[in-house]
């Protein structure tokens, strides 16, 4: 099959809704694709986020493989060891209390919204119920979370929206306390908007925004669906922010390719959600836990400490090319917003980008740069040369 024959198979059969780049993947290795063709491409995108070992890693694929021909799938209604050693390594290496397992990052959402409500229905009853999420936040493509998202640019289509969320500005806590009340159950952040930019919040409103939660019992959740597994520098972006969340969401890079979601609870709320009250059918699926195992096994703590050593080198790098066209850096690890400056659009320069060989993203106004963890030297320093060509 040629790319041609690729496209038309496409359009011929699948719902047209994405607004895919006029490019072909075929395979790939490290942190390299190439398309049917034969032409290579740095990847400074890892699927949005979610190839955090890389492409054709060996022991990932081992895991997948040895778990495949042994157990592919069994009901939740048994036990089994890949998610049971799975969940013990994820609370051990966060301090969490317990996981819950499902298949993508909006139902990971999903689940620490009912967790949030369903703590306070059984603390203080009915009427108490909303969550406060930040304005220009992004949390999902559910009707629940893209109520949840703070950006009225995905309020539209599908009405009516879901009840029960209220907006505040990031970085304010006095915009956070007006918009509470005796109604309201939890506060939902992502510490760094990913959707919206790449922007980090300040950790001195993180830090009071923790202490509110306390104050007023609600829970504190943190969207981790992107910055989780690494992508930050550390295993979870709140373990740099020096706060205990109540609950966090992860997907994308938790197993390498796998589709995969879940959520951590704080101790105090692991006994909220019981039989029948949350399920997944295929949530802590056996082959997607062994490969998540096999990605948290690579990410060790050296491995980590080497994540925010890569992303200071590409931000310095990106900094260094002084283009008219982009402008200073942001973010945490390999988490990188690119500023565009006036004149010059995010999606122009990122096709740019690719026509040169080099796979980027865009977020809000920003270009956005999510490589696989294990990127070498040498692949940043030719998608940095890339970069240089291509924008010069």
């Amino acid at each position: 099959m040629n790319f041609d024959e690729l496209k038309a198979l496409d359009h011929a059969h699948t719902l047209q809704t994405y607004g895919r780049f006029d490019v072909d993947i075929d395979h790939g290795k490290g942190a390299t694709l190439w398309s049917l063709a034969g032409r290579e491409y740095v990847d400074f995108t890892s699927g949005i986020g979610v190839c955090s070992v890389g492409y054709g890693n060996e022991t990932w694929a081992k895991a997948i493989y040895d778990q495949a021909l042994k157990l592919g799938h069994i009901s939740n209604l048994f036990y089994s060891q890949p998610y049971a050693r799975l969940a013990e390594t994820l609370c051990r290496r966060t301090g969490m209390a317990a996981a819950f397992f499902g298949n993508s990052g909006a139902e990971a959402n999903e689940g620490i919204i009912k967790l949030a409500r369903k703590y306070s229905f059984d603390k203080y009853g009915a009427g108490r119920s909303n969550i406060i999420t930040l304005n220009n936040s992004f949390h999902g493509r559910t009707l629940t979370t893209l109520t949840a998202t703070g950006q009225d640019v995905f309020h539209q289509y599908f009405f009516p929206f879901m009840e029960g969320f209220r907006y505040a500005d990031a970085n304010d806590l006095d915009s956070v306390k007006a918009q509470g009340g005796k109604d309201t159950c939890a506060v939902l952040v992502e510490l760094v908007q990913g959707e919206g930019g790449v922007l980090p919040l300040e950790k001195e409103f993180v830090r009071g925004l923790a202490e509110l939660c306390a104050q007023r019992d609600w829970l504190l959740l943190v969207d981790e669906v992107q910055t989780g597994v690494g992508r930050t520098g550390t295993l979870f972006a709140f373990q740099q922010y020096g706060i205990e969340p109540d609950g966090v969401s992860f997907a994308k890079g938790i197993a390498g390719g796998l589709p995969m979601g879940g959520f951590l609870v704080h101790a105090r709320c692991r006994s909220v959600l019981g039989p029948g009250t949350h399920a997944s059918t295929f949530g802590g699926n056996p082959v997607c836990a062994a490969a998540a195992q096999a990605v948290l096994d690579i990410l060790d703590e050296t491995a980590l400490a080497e994540v925010a050593g890569k992303g200071n080198y590409l931000r310095r790098g990106i900094e260094a090319l002084n283009k008219k066209s982009i402008g200073a850096t942001r973010g945490l690890g390999l988490m990188i917003g690119i500023e565009v400056k006036a004149g010059y659009t995010n999606k122009a320069l990122a096709a740019q980008l690719i026509d040169g060989g080099l796979l980027a993203l865009t977020a809000g106004p920003a270009l956005r740069l999510l490589p696989p963890l294990t990127i070498t030297k040498k692949e940043m320093d030719k998608g940095l040369a890339i970069m240089d060509k291509t924008l010069e």
